[in-house]
């Protein structure tokens, strides 16, 4: 019988900003055994992408795993692959960013494992045809995409058995299509299927090479893997049924195929991931047609023939159109590359301050919080939260890198968010705020620098495609149906927690701070939890009117709008100050044309991410330091001046006060997510909203001023915040209570 070679190839991840928790269950439950049965075969090579925040991670935590990984690659039975350090998705990032972390990434491989490396795995797969000269000109000769993404490109499902070449601007580069039907039957079914699989390939294809390269997390690390991999010996029955057929099945690697065989021929990529990732990226109303459109579909004769040549799904690029939340964190981080860039080409700042500024930009990119899927990080906090504090890092040693040191403030206009409009950065030696004048006037992000924390890291609760499931499960009778082993995510719908419908409720408005309400007198808690249409102004989105002033020590956005509010036309101005070495934003509202005698109903909404909601070192107080309740507490009040929020864990203290005593509701923001381990609730933010019922003199005018102040929640020399003594010292070290801790693709 003819030989068939096959390539078994793993990829092993966390994410930046994983609990360290994460990382250790993943390390016991996935990568140490799995390492520790295949050191039991040495006649059987493998390959392995461990992505960067993993491996520093290992060589942190986990030096003798290393060891033992290196002394493997020396001895032939591993191959080391490369990719992007903290593994981004390269058409998201710019060329020299790309080509930098590839590069980077090999040498730190290289030094610590011992091997060159030759190959690279391509974050989510995510796929554009200029990323060839990327990875050639970054020092790579091979990678591996999905079959999915060859047949887009036309190419028959019985040529996707061994490598071919494709170019870009004359720089070759060998790409390997990974076997999707192996990929659905490692390790759902008995190794007896992929033997079967296998077989009829060595008849059919003599000499052809299978490529099966999927996720690590998948032996071991995904619900109830543990067990079926390794105590019922899933791994070593495969294994066994290897090198049990090893004359006419031969275990390789990429680099062992590269070097004894020709290419196939010479193949051109259309832009394209994995194939769930397609389907992920599309709308949300999409999506489900899409997915009902493939179930009518299923089992239909006239379909299968033509589905290779149906261009489905979407483009990976348009989760920054999806999330506004993705677009943000990707303008900001383009903005920071493009700032290193332009002082690396000046030759005049601080080589060691860019170094630095260079490390924290790479981790900045990290992808996992960037989109949304079974696999994405965008719903998880921690991970956006990470994201942002490697990015105010990188602004910070960029600032040291130019020489900006001590107090000072600055504000500037641009289009900092992608958007063809201007916004405003107020900046100073302790804060760095965003706003966007043509969308409400918003502040949408603010950056405590010290405690490297963007408190306007929140998320918008929207329809997703999965929500119709969810609430189709919570209604449903419990069951006692049994599941005999581990099943693919797709296979059932798992509720992780109870009354997971309620969650399914979406915002009127952005989640930012400053954003400019006005309500019916009557308005209840429960409407605004509910997103009840309560809305009687158009200032919430409106455009409004802007212009800078700076004086001294003093910055100042100025804007205003005139607009409708419960039928009658007014003008609101809105003012937000920031002055020279003072954690504290300034925000003065004036409005003006009030209807005399009449009352009108007026709040401002500010949302307050980067927290847990239901921990007791993170909680709400009032202006005397009395304890309201944890960050997740419905807060109906009819009097109040202020609000505080703590968070003892992330050391951030945010203290709120108001010139005109109100009313103030708070509420969680929580959203119903998706993760490889099922449906699940999370935290995301706490609303803030002081109101007030205004009846107007004959001046037709009303004024109020809000104070807000960030720094550390811990008394501290160099950050006095705003001086109030109730912030206490953090508590020992302890894991954050946040759900969906792991993000793992």
């Amino acid at each position: 019988m003819s030989r068939v070679r096959l390539i078994f190839a793993l990829h092993d991840h966390q994410p930046v900003g994983n609990f360290d928790s994460v990382f250790e269950a993943a390390y016991r439950d996935s990568y140490l055994p799995f390492l520790e049965l295949m050191e039991q075969y040495p006649e059987l090579p493998f390959s392995l992408h461990t992505s960067g925040p993993l491996m520093e991670w290992l060589v942190a935590n986990r030096p003798e795993y290393v060891a033992r990984l290196r002394a493997m690659a020396a001895a032939g039975r591993v191959e080391i692959l490369g990719g992007g350090f903290y593994e981004p998705i390269l058409t998201m990032i710019p060329h020299r960013d790309r080509v930098g972390q590839i590069r980077s990434y090999s040498a730190f491989l290289e030094e610590v494992l011992g091997q060159p490396i030759r190959g690279a795995w391509i974050a989510e797969r995510v796929w554009e045809q200029h990323l060839a000269s990327a990875l050639v000109e970054a020092g790579i000769e091979f990678t591996v995409l999905d079959d999915f993404h060859f047949q887009r490109a036309g190419t028959a499902a019985d040529d996707l058995f061994g490598y071919y070449l494709t170019e870009d601007e004359g720089h070759l580069l060998k790409v390997f299509p990974n076997s999707e039907p192996m990929r659905y039957l490692i390790p759902w079914q008995e190794p007896h299927a992929s033997y079967e699989y296998l077989r009829g390939l060595a008849q059919t294809r003599p000499g052809a090479v299978v490529v099966c390269a999927d996720d690590g997390e998948k032996f071991g690390g995904w619900p109830e893997t543990h067990e079926h991999i390794f105590a019922k010996g899933w791994l070593r029955r495969f294994c066994d049924m290897i090198m049990g057929n090893r004359d006419w099945l031969e275990p390789t690697t990429f680099g062992a195929v590269v070097d004894s065989t020709v290419p196939l021929g010479k193949v051109y990529l259309p832009d394209c991931s994995y194939r769930e990732m397609t389907e992920w990226v599309l709308p949300a109303g999409q999506l489900s047609a899409y997915e009902a459109a493939i179930k009518r579909s299923e089992g239909a004769e006239a379909v299968a023939p033509i589905r290779p040549f149906v261009r489905a799904g979407g483009f990976w690029r348009n989760f920054k159109n999806k999330y506004a939340e993705t677009d943000e964190m990707y303008a900001r981080m383009l903005e920071l590359s493009r700032r290193l860039d332009a002082l690396e080409e000046a030759g005049e700042a601080d080589a060691e301050a860019l170094d630095e500024a260079r490390r924290e930009l790479y981790r900045g990119q990290c992808n996992c919080p960037y989109w949304h899927g079974a696999f994405g990080g965008l719903y998880l906090p921690h991970l956006r939260n990470a994201i942002y504090k490697h990015l105010i890092a990188c602004h910070d040693a960029l600032d040291r890198a130019e020489g900006k040191l001590g107090p000072r403030v600055a504000l500037d206009v641009a289009d900092y968010n992608l958007d063809a409009r201007l916004e405003a950065r107020l900046e100073n030696d302790r804060l760095v705020a965003y706003v966007r004048p043509a969308a409400g006037g918003h502040i949408y992000e603010l950056d405590v620098r010290r405690a490297g924390v963007n408190v306007l890291a929140t998320l918008d609760r929207r329809p997703e495609s999965y929500h119709s499931a969810i609430a189709t499960a919570a209604q449903a009778e419990p069951t006692s149906q049994a599941f005999d082993g581990p099943s693919n995510l797709h296979d059932r719908v798992i509720l992780k927690q109870s009354g997971m419908d309620r969650l399914l409720v979406y915002d009127r408005s952005p989640r930012k701070a400053l954003v400019d309400h006005f309500f019916p007198l009557d308005v209840s808690l429960d409407d605004l939890t509910c997103c009840r249409e309560v809305e009687r102004g158009d200032f919430a989105s409106g455009t409004y009117l802007s212009k800078a002033h700076r004086e001294g020590g003093r910055v100042a956005l100025m804007m205003e709008r005139q607009g409708l509010a419960d039928g009658h036309l007014i003008r609101v101005h809105k003012t937000i100050a920031m002055e020279a070495g003072r954690p504290a934003l300034e925000v003065v509202y004036m409005l003006e044309d009030l209807p005399v005698g009449q009352p009108v109903h007026f709040g401002v909404e500010l949302n307050l991410a980067a927290m847990a909601g239901h921990a007791e070192d993170r909680f709400l107080s009032d202006p005397l330091g009395h304890r309201l309740g944890l960050l997740d507490a419905r807060l109906d009040l009819p009097h109040s001046e202020g609000l505080d929020l703590t968070d003892e864990w992330l050391d951030l203290g945010i203290c709120l006060r108001w010139s005109v005593p109100g009313s103030l509701w708070c509420f969680p923001i929580e959203t119903a997510s998706q993760s490889e381990g099922g449906f699940e609730g999370i935290y995301q933010s706490t609303a803030v909203i002081p109101h007030w019922r205004i009846t107007a003199d004959e001046s037709r005018r009303w004024t109020v001023r809000l104070s807000w102040s960030l720094g550390l929640s811990r008394p501290d020399g160099e950050d006095p915040g705003d001086g109030d003594s109730r912030w206490s010292d953090r508590p020992a070290e302890h894991a954050p209570r946040v759900a969906g801790a792991s993000a793992a693709r």
